[in-house]
């Protein structure tokens, strides 16, 4: 039985930590368990123990090289992953759209990305189709990051962006990311 008793208490401590470090700050709603959890076992914290700021860092170490690879912006590139997925390797949409650049499985596959889910391969992809978008755009940013979110036929329909709420929210989040 003093086995169980020291297991109720040390869950009541994590329990105590994980409560004080949410109340402390709104920020902390769901990266900071991992940390919580670590502090309530006094280990260390380390980069893969809480893996958002590496990740993060590395997301944007990925899109700066697929832009300078494509000829693309960097800051474009950077923009549409955040709008996209929020810089997320593990993001998956209800359509279906995959990673960082959130591709679709056809697109990936036409662009060459074998593993749509290794953020090296979908960030090179995902850069490599807006570098086509913007080059069948005339650099035309706008039209260019439209066709990423509605397709390109939608925007050439339309001669612009489309009359999409999705795609018209999408390109002024894009473009608002872009201008900070």
């Amino acid at each position: 039985m003093d086995g169980m008793t020291q297991v109720i208490q040390r869950i009541h401590t994590i329990e105590q930590r994980f409560s004080r470090s949410i109340g402390s700050s709104s920020s902390n709603s769901s990266g900071n368990f991992p940390q919580a959890l670590a502090g309530a076992q006094g280990q260390a914290i380390t980069s893969s123990s809480v893996s958002t700021a590496a990740n993060d860092s590395d997301i944007k170490k990925m899109l700066y090289l697929a832009a300078k690879k494509y000829g693309v912006d960097p800051k474009l590139a950077l923009a549409v992953a955040t709008a996209e997925s929020n810089l997320s390797p593990d993001a998956v949409s209800s359509a279906g759209a995959v990673g960082v650049m959130q591709l679709m499985p056809s697109t990936a596959q036409s662009l060459g990305v074998r593993n749509i889910r290794d953020p090296r391969e979908n960030i090179d992809g995902g850069v490599q189709y807006l570098g086509q978008l913007l080059t069948e755009f005339n650099g035309d940013m706008t039209k260019a990051v439209a066709a990423y979110n509605a397709g390109p036929q939608a925007v050439k329909n339309y001669g612009g962006v489309p009359p999409y709420s999705e795609t018209q929210s999408y390109v002024a989040k894009v473009l608002s990311l872009y201008n900070q």
